[in-house]
Parts: C-alpha cells; structure tokens; sequence
C-alpha cells in the first residue's frame, strides 16, 4: 500500500489532476465546505463564548456532505499520505483544517498551487508544508462573525412583519450603498443650463470656456484612467455652463459680432501605461461590463476555465505576475508583435491588504492557440477565456501613445476652446483597448484668423447620479473595503435573492422592502452599515491571518463591546415603534379601489408573483388582497376553496368541435361572480393541445366561441 491520496475541493479537478499525478495518486473531491456551524445552543449560533475563548461545534453540512465524509475516511484507509490541496485562500486553509478534524489527520501535508498544470502541481507537492493555523484562524472567525450578525441581527427585522428575511455583516453595508444613491436620485433637483458652441469653416467645432477677464478658466490637463466598470470612457465635450438661456443668447449673439482668431494652440505627446492584469474584482467588473455577465456568472465561468487548466486561481487580489509567466508573454509578443515589447515590463502595485504570495488572474498557457480552445469549450467560457487572455498581454506591452492637441480662440473678450485626441501608437491598447476614439483637429497657428460658419447653443439639464451597475457595485465595494474577492459575489446575488435590489435596465435599484430594512437599521444598528466599520472588521481579519491578532479573543471582545450592547438598543427600537418612535411602513398607493369599503389599495411588493406586487387593502378591510391576471388583464381576488370545489359538470348535446364528444357546462368564479362557459366533456381530451381554443362563453345572443364562433342549433 503505497499510494497517496489527494483531496481537492471541487470534482471538476479530479480528472485533470489524475491525469496529472498518474496511477500512484488517488484522488479526490470534498465539493468545498463539508462542515457547518450547528444550531445548537444559544440563538442557535452552535458557538459559544467563555472569556477570551470560543468553543465551536461543527456538523456535516447536508447529507452529501456526510457520504463524502465516509468516503473520504474509506479512501484514506487505502493510502499512505494525504495530502490536502484545497484552493490556495483562507477559505481554502479552513476547508483542510476541517478535512484533518474529520478525517482524524495528525499532521497532513498542506500544498498550494494557483494553476492546473503539471508543473505547478508537481512543484506544489514537492514543496508542502504543513496547516497555517493563522488563515485558519481568520477562516473561523469569519464563520462565527457572520453567523453572529446574521442569526442575532435578523429577528429584528423580522419583527417589521413586511417579508424581510435577513441581516447580514457585508450583506447590510452594501444594501446600504445603493439606497444611498437611490436617496440621492429621489431627492436630486435637476438644473438647467446652456450649452454654447462655434463652428469654424476651417472643420472644428469649440466650445465656450469664459473669458479673458477670468483666467482662472484656462483648462484644467484631462486625467484617464483604467476604469473596468465603466461601458465606454468617451465623454461628450460641453462648455462652461450657463444657467439662463438670456446669457446664452448674448454668448451666440457677441460670437457672431466679432471676429475669431487662434489665441493659443498646444501640443503633446502622453504616454499611457498599460492596465494591470486581472483581480477578482476588475474580473467581475470587466466581465460584466464587457460581456453582461453577473458577478456570480462571471465566477462560475472562472472556476470552470480554472478546473480545465485554463487560468490560474481566479479568487485573487494580488496583481502580480510569475518570473515564468513574464518570460513567457515576452517570447509570445516578439515572435507576434515585437513592436510591443517593452525595454521595461510595467510594474503594477497591489492594495495593501493584497495577499502577494498570490498571482493576478491570467493563461497558463500564452501560446495555446485559440482557434483549437473555441471548439473545446463553451461560448462563455471562451469569451471570458479571451478577455482574460488578452488583459495579461496586455499588462506586459509598452505604454500607449496620443497626441493631445488643444486650441483656444478668441472673439472680443470672449474664450472658446477645441480639444483634439490622435493615438499614435496603440501599445497595449491592441489587446485592451480603453482609450478614447480619435478627434482630430485641423493644423491651425497661433494668431491665424478663422471664418465663422455657426454659433450657437443647446438646452441641457444636470441629471441625478446614477443608480450602481453590478460592475460598478463590486467596484465600489472593493474600494471602499467591504467584503473581500471570495465574497463580492455572493454578495450582489443575496441582495437579489432576498428581494432587497433588483435590475433596472442592467442597474441595481432597491426594492420597497429593501429601503424599508435599510431604514431601519440605519436606527437599530447604524455602525453596521458603515463601510468604514465593515471594513475595520475586515482589516481585523487581516490582522488574524497575519498572526498578529488572536481570532478567538478579537470575536469575544468585539461581541461584548460592540454587538451585546448595540442589540440591547437595537431591540428595544422593535418593541417601541408601535408608540411612533419608529416610522411604521408606507406603502406605495396604486389607483384601484378595495372592492369592500372603495378606498385606494396599497402595492405589496412580494417576489413569488409575476408583477413583483399584490395589492391589499390597509384601510381596516381584514384579508382583502388582489392579484393581477395575465389572462383577463385585471386584478382579480384569490379563489376560494369554495370556488376550487369541482361541481357536477351538465353535459349539453352539443357535439366538441375538434373530437365530436359531448360539450360540458362548466362553472367557475371571476371578478367574484360565478360564470358558465361549455367545454368538451373529456378530460384527457382537454389535455390536447388541439382543444385549447374549445370554449364557448355565454352571450346576448347565445354560447359563442372566438375560434368558432356562434353554437346554433345547426352544430347539434
């Protein structure tokens, strides 16, 4: 019995790596966490603190995960070594202590790799080293922290009875987030101004800029920047605003009275430096940017590309490229592009709290060709494939070059300035091209006179900000701290999933119920929605997996000092806002009238119908509720039981139209009335699809069916 046994987290690594290892290796899958805290004691956290100390008790977490357990334990008793490659995170770190506790390990050897490929692997093994019990340390804080807020924090939203399921630690700081913007578009004022412009026959349009009496509007130097949220980064040139059309009349009037000449005209030459390959987050950001996808799709096409061997490990914040990798990138681009090699490969900082001993996102593999990989893997993952590709090439090309021109003219006292933009070489921007497209201006000199050809001006209104991409969500989050890369997706897709946000025109706006949570708990637990605070925890965190901050203490001190105290106040919020002190909910009023006491309905918003609300009746009528109906295009009350009964059908002698069997006469309830209409009397009959337009409706004039029309003695 000499194999090893090898235990990854995901089963779509077993074969890859297999083929790897060869026939001395067995390996095998956990499928990612097989434990969890239990719901045993207090609140039913399945943690308890004592002191400084915290003693947890952990479960399989579903009953897959207690049949991989035993199948893990029998496949241990075949080996010699275990060796534990879960993925190379504090996730990862946690899952493998869990492994060892459940499967009796004593001193199992611990390896990390950021590809699946041979050489990595072989290196990692050849290279183990045993559990570090700092990242695993952070790992069980995590779980604690989030369980604590989570199971402790969300009875008080509950206690809003409005269908809210759940407060969470990074979950409530960005719902946060985007109802703060969403209050700011509500309140938002919008203004008007005035866009005012000249057109030179010498082919260029500019733009007011003030005038010579105000120097202190000479333009400001343009600043760019990579920015992956963002559709496109071209902006629409403007002037200096004017507030009345009155001012922007004379502007276009003094234009045309006096003549214009170039005051000034300058040139240069800028470089910009290549973007820094892929994070999680500019990942997430660029994906769905670029290719519309989700946070949460973005990471299951990356785990998918990952497990096949495709790019290294995509939970990463590091931007750091291997010594190997470079090199390779490097041969690829003076055998294809050897204007583009560097005599310097840029260099590209990380975030501080960045994990270095990690790579950026990028290939394993820069030469394998693509035109072979289009036929081998999925559309999605392809395209993510490409972008990914290409944005590591790109990090190891030369800077991009444009030439930036701008011209200032004059008209009596007044300023007007053109802006010109020509890249003349691309760099990096062959693979990843952010740069703004190409406004050429006219060769023009200093003092030389120009011939107006139009002036004139356009009625513009500031608009509100706009409401948060999930792109620009995730960037946000990132900046600001909250959650780390293993959590900013399933952040976004909680937030969707609890009915808190939803999509507008790809936009995230929140629901009725989520600005209602996020106003509460802006009174009930305020520090929890701060992005500073979070982000402290987060550092906490940090502090832990550095071994510089033991975990078990940091949770005891953080619950007695902050959170017992903070729920205390919290909870006494919940039992006093039947007296006022806490606004009770306002409903959205629709325009249809409670069919009881004729007063407004209010929107109810629920998830589980197609409209996104019912509307019920808060006027004092008890149980009064409507939903819509697509089939009769109104508002209808829910079917009783009574209705629901079936009653004896009366079979008429008209003869079905499609199968010839007997028409029934069959009852049923709408708009609260009991209506007749006849249908074929065969219930497998009415199966077919065949008979769908089989109903005959009572009229003035007698049964009548919009497919075939009147029913008259003739059809007996």
């Amino acid at each position: 019995m000499s194999k090893n046994l090898l235990i990854v987290e995901s089963p779509g690594k077993v074969k890859k790596l297999s083929q790897i290892l060869g026939s001395d290796w067995i390996v095998r899958a956990s499928c990612g966490h097989i434990r969890e805290l239990s719901n045993e004691g207090d609140d039913s956290l399945g943690f308890s603190m004592d002191g400084g100390s915290v003693r947890c008790h952990y479960i399989p977490r579903d009953q897959r995960a207690k049949e991989t357990i035993q199948k893990l334990k029998a496949a241990v008793k075949q080996v010699d070594q275990v060796v534990l490659a879960t993925d190379p995170d504090r996730e990862g770190e946690t899952i493998a202590w869990h492994l060892k506790e459940v499967l009796g390990l004593r001193d199992p050897k611990r390896v990390v790799y950021t590809e699946i490929t041979a050489s990595a692997v072989r290196k990692a093994i050849a290279n183990s080293r045993k559990l570090d019990f700092n990242l695993v340390g952070a790992g069980l804080c995590r779980d604690c922290l989030d369980k604590l807020v989570g199971y402790k924090g969300s009875p008080l939203v509950w206690a809003l009875n409005n269908g809210a399921k759940s407060v969470g630690r990074v979950q409530s700081a960005t719902l946060h987030l985007i109802c703060q913007r969403e209050r700011e578009i509500q309140t938002f004022v919008p203004q008007d101004y005035w866009n005012v412009w000249v057109d030179y026959t010498e082919g260029f349009r500019a733009f007011y800029k003030g005038t010579t009496d105000s120097p202190a509007n000479t333009p400001e130097a343009e600043a760019e920047t990579h920015d992956d949220a963002a559709d496109n980064n071209t902006k629409v040139p403007e002037s200096k605003r004017v507030l009345s059309e009155a001012e922007a009349t004379k502007l276009v009037e003094s234009a045309r009275q006096y003549d214009h000449q170039v005051l000034q005209v300058e040139g240069k030459t800028v470089q910009r430096q290549p973007p820094p390959p892929f994070t999680t987050s500019t990942l997430q950001q660029a994906a769905g940017s670029k290719l519309r996808f989700a946070p949460d799709k973005t990471m299951q096409v990356a785990q998918k590309l990952y497990e096949a061997g495709l790019i290294t490990y995509m939970r990463t914040d590091s931007v750091m490229l291997s010594p190997e990798f470079c090199a390779s990138a490097r041969k690829w681009l003076e055998q294809n592009d050897p204007q583009n090699v560097p005599q310097q490969v840029a260099r590209h900082r990380s975030s501080k709290s960045a994990q270095e001993a990690h790579e950026a996102i990028r290939p394993t593999d820069v030469f394998r060709p693509s035109a072979q990989l289009r036929v081998e893997i999925a559309a999605d993952e392809f395209n993510l494939y490409v972008m990914i590709w290409k944005r590591a090439i790109a990090s190891q090309c030369k800077a991009a070059q444009l030439r930036k021109t701008q011209v200032i003219t004059q008209s009596g006292k007044l300023l007007w300035q053109a802006r010109g933009q020509v890249i003349e070489f691309y760099g990096y921007a062959r693979y990843w091209n952010n740069l703004s497209k190409d406004a050429v201006l006219p060769s023009v000199r200093q003092g030389q006179a120009l011939t107006l050809e139009n002036a004139g001006h356009e009625k513009k209104q500031t608009q509100p900000p706009p409401r948060y991409s999930e792109p620009k969500l995730v960037q946000l989050m990132e900046r600001k701290g909250i959650g780390r890369p293993s959590t900013y997706a399933p952040t976004v897709a909680t937030l969707k999933k609890r009915d808190y946000v939803q999509l507008t025109k790809d936009h995230l706006q929140p629901t009725t119920l989520g600005l209602e949570v996020d106003t509460f708990l802006q009174k009930a637990l305020p520090d929890l929605l701060q992005a500073e605070f979070t982000a402290k925890m987060e550092d906490a965190l940090d502090a832990i997996a550095a071994g510089k901050q033991g975990w078990q203490q940091y949770l005891s001190t953080w619950n007695q000092d902050y959170f017992v105290p903070a729920l205390a106040q919290a909870k006494t919020l919940v039992a006093d806002k039947s007296d006022g002190r806490f606004t009770p909910r306002q409903w959205e009023i629709s325009q249809t009238h409670c069919p009881q006491c004729n007063g407004l309905m209010s929107k109810i918003p629920s998830s589980k119908v197609k409209k996104k609300y019912f509307l019920k009746c808060t006027s004092g009528c008890e149980n009064v509720v409507l939903f819509w109906s697509d089939r009769s295009k109104s508002w209808e009350a829910p079917r009783t039981q009574e209705s629901k009964q079936k009653l004896p059908a009366k079979i008429t002698s008209h003869p079905c139209p499609v199968c010839k069997q007997p028409l029934e006469e069959y009852i049923y309830t709408k708009d609260g009335q009991t209506k007749t209409m006849l249908r074929c009397s065969s219930p497998q009959s009415r199966q077919d699809k065949k008979h769908q337009d089989v109903a005959y409706f009572s009229t003035t004039k007698g049964w009548w069916s919009p497919k075939f029309g009147e029913l008259n003695a003739n059809n007996r």
